[in-house]
């Protein structure tokens, strides 16, 4: 990898273990912690405190307070929130060797993809919507020569985010950033597999300046801290990033308390359509990429590769050999390209999903299975051919490192195999015929389509699902809508004076 990257710290120090309230870190009021393993060796790296319904409530009544009539948050200028925002990206940026070495000890994602590209993203992201604080505003209501009619944008006020363990810290701001630029206060629950770089975040925030209250961090259990956010009465949204099981319990709960907004991001089963007009080694490599990134835990991967039938064999046969050529190690060495998965729940899940596919007549061209002779949680990095649309392994997200790769004939034919799919999060689609390309951009049910590229992501284009990949949208100015409810006032001029 590239020298000017400085080599990771294999043991960061653990700065912050206790829940972030009211800009206090405080052991959770029954006392009890959790164990955090690091993925890559399957060793615990630390306890943190657990937080349940007790904590929930205190972080919330922070919060709550944060944003009561007259606080210095609820009155403050744009201007001056916006600033907030810059200065913790200047302390994100300033840290991001320390927090891409602890990231990468606590989720198993690669220590350069984080340091070059994920604190990017999160430095980005909040400089973006620091420009939106005083920007986003209503408009006048042409009404009448008696009326004067305007709407106002005004926050949601104490919001609640839960967010993955696959890529802890860029969720994390993608729901912080737009939730305080358009002047909430927030209640963060991150997962429990990977709650780390959010705590040391948590001080970041603190050392910026920002009022007690306004953001707090209650790492947990999803049926314990997670639950009592969504059914807490005095929070009125809530932003999720996870899994479709749980989306809906958070849904129900939304539901069945003060039927607070709810956006979700759910994950998905992409199409990555490649045609026979492209340049064959770009596309293999891009193909590569769109599923092995992040040893293929990302939602919007791109896990079904569908190649156009004149270069099926060539491209099976070289995507086998380039799936062969990654090393596999320790993601915090700079020549890995393969490190573990988060968990050996994750890693028993995508062993099993695997062996669905071999008994419903797979073909495994490579890998295949776990990898024995390392500590940690690694599988390896597979390619399956053979495969029908009506498998378990074609209809479930596998959500790890498994190239499916399908065979069709026209466009047709893959815009319905496409979309034949109870997820719509993402496509992509490979060619140098600009009326293909769009044919499938217009028709495939996604909410992101890609051309020619994967992956390629902007705080300035939203992002966000059709059908069971979610509602809502993170990033851009779509964003600041699901943080934000719309106020119409009308004024009756000229009336008879008193």
């Amino acid at each position: 990898m590239a020298p000017q990257f400085p080599p990771a710290i294999l043991n960061p120090e653990i700065k912050y273990r206790q829940l972030f309230i009211n800009n206090q870190f405080v052991p959770a009021k029954d006392g009890t912690t959790f164990s955090v393993e690091s993925p890559i060796t399957g060793e615990e790296i630390c306890q943190v405190s657990r937080a349940k319904k007790a904590d929930v409530d205190a972080a919330v009544a922070a919060a709550k307070k944060a944003y009561s009539p007259g606080s210095e948050w609820r009155t403050m200028n744009p201007k001056t929130r916006a600033l907030y925002l810059n200065k913790l990206a200047d302390l994100i940026d300033r840290d991001r060797h320390y927090i891409a070495s602890l990231e990468s000890l606590d989720c198993g994602r690669h220590y350069v993809t984080i340091l070059a590209g994920d604190i990017q993203m999160c430095i980005e992201t909040l400089r973006y919507f620091a420009g939106w604080c005083d920007k986003d505003h209503g408009k006048t209501i042409p009404y009448d020569k008696d009326h004067f009619c305007f709407t106002r944008h005004e926050p949601m006020g104490v919001c609640g985010a839960i967010t993955p363990w696959n890529v802890p810290m860029i969720i994390f701001f993608w729901k912080l950033a737009p939730c305080l630029a358009t002047g909430n206060v927030l209640v963060a629950k991150p997962s429990e597999l990977t709650p780390l770089t959010a705590l040391y975040v948590a001080s970041l925030v603190k050392e910026a300046g920002f009022p007690p209250g306004v953001v707090n961090v209650i790492p947990g259990y999803g049926m314990e801290a997670g639950e009592a956010l969504s059914r807490h009465m005095d929070v009125n949204k809530i932003a999720f990033t996870g899994s479709g099981v749980t989306g809906r319990k958070i849904q129900i709960a939304a539901a069945e308390s003060n039927l607070k907004r709810v956006s979700l991001e759910l994950g998905g089963k992409s199409p990555n359509i490649i045609f026979s007009d492209v340049n064959l080694d770009y596309a293999i490599q891009m193909a590569h990429t769109a599923i092995f990134s992040n040893n293929g835990q990302v939602c919007c991967a791109g896990s079904r590769t569908f190649v156009h039938e004149d270069i099926y064999d060539e491209f099976v046969k070289r995507s086998v050999k380039r799936a062969q050529e990654g090393q596999m190690g320790d993601p915090r060495e700079f020549a890995t390209e393969h490190g573990p998965q988060v968990s050996k729940v994750q890693k028993d899940k995508i062993l099993g999903l695997l062996q669905s596919g071999k008994d419903q007549g797979a073909t495994v061209l490579c890998g295949g299975g776990s990898v024995e002779d390392r500590k940690g949680y690694y599988v390896q990095p597979t390619v399956l051919t053979n495969l029908k649309d009506d498998m378990t392994v074609s209809k479930e997200e596998i959500f790890g490192p498994v190239q499916q790769i399908y065979k069709f004939k026209d466009v047709s034919e893959v815009i319905e195999r496409a979309n034949n799919t109870a997820y719509g999060l993402a496509a992509a689609v490979f060619t140098n015929d600009i009326n293909k390309a769009m044919e499938i951009a217009n028709s495939v049910e996604a909410g992101t389509v890609w051309v020619n590229c994967f992956f390629d992501m902007n705080p300035t284009a939203p992002f966000g699902g059709y059908k069971a990949s979610g509602i809502g949208r993170d990033l851009s100015e779509y964003a600041l809508r699901e943080y934000t409810q719309v106020k119409v006032v009308t004024i009756k001029l000229n009336t008879p004076s008193l």
